[in-house]
């Protein structure tokens, strides 16, 4: 056993050198990505200070919607991520304050339908602790039959108004 640890230290006594250049690597490619998020958000902000509008938020993707509403958010006072994607699982962002989550879905559509709301209540109902909960989010409207379902249940509904009143706040 012995024998084997000085063997061990031998080697990486001798390749020291490429394990530095293998982590300076990683560690490069890291700061990278890290940089690209930092400047996509830079540019969404200012985005977002010349475009406060629900006219002009329906005209984007649901992806830069996802980061516009982070943003509203973030302003609010939340520390946001966005996580939104192909399998976001029904939660596009993430947001925390005083240590509570809030789990969000964003859609950009002009009326949400009750089964919407259900599939997403259904994705948090589990992750759900105490004095958490989930906003969901549109830029149009919410069915009344929709409005029915959470009345009970630890959901609220931001619809297209209520937002950009949000956003106006600031």
């Amino acid at each position: 056993m012995f024998d084997f640890i000085i063997s061990f230290l031998q080697i990486l006594k001798s390749t020291w050198q490429i394990w530095i250049f293998i982590l300076s690597f990683g560690l490069f490619f890291i700061l990278v990505e890290y940089l690209f998020k930092w400047l996509e958000e830079l540019k969404t902000k200012k985005w977002f200070k010349e475009h406060k509008t629900l006219e002009e938020w329906k005209k984007v993707d649901s992806r830069k919607f996802e980061k516009i509403t982070a943003i509203i958010f973030k302003n609010l006072g939340y520390k946001t991520k966005v996580v939104g994607g192909a399998r976001d699982w029904g939660i596009d962002i993430i947001a925390k304050k005083d240590g509570k989550r809030i789990f969000i879905q964003c859609k950009r559509m002009d009326k949400i339908s009750p089964g919407a709301i259900r599939e997403f209540y259904g994705s948090i109902v589990n992750r759900l602790k105490e004095g958490e909960k989930g906003i969901f989010v549109t830029t149009g409207k919410f069915s009344e039959e929709g409005r029915e379902f959470i009345r009970d249940k630890p959901i609220e509904l931001i619809d297209g108004i209520k937002l950009e009143k949000l956003a106006s706040q600031f």
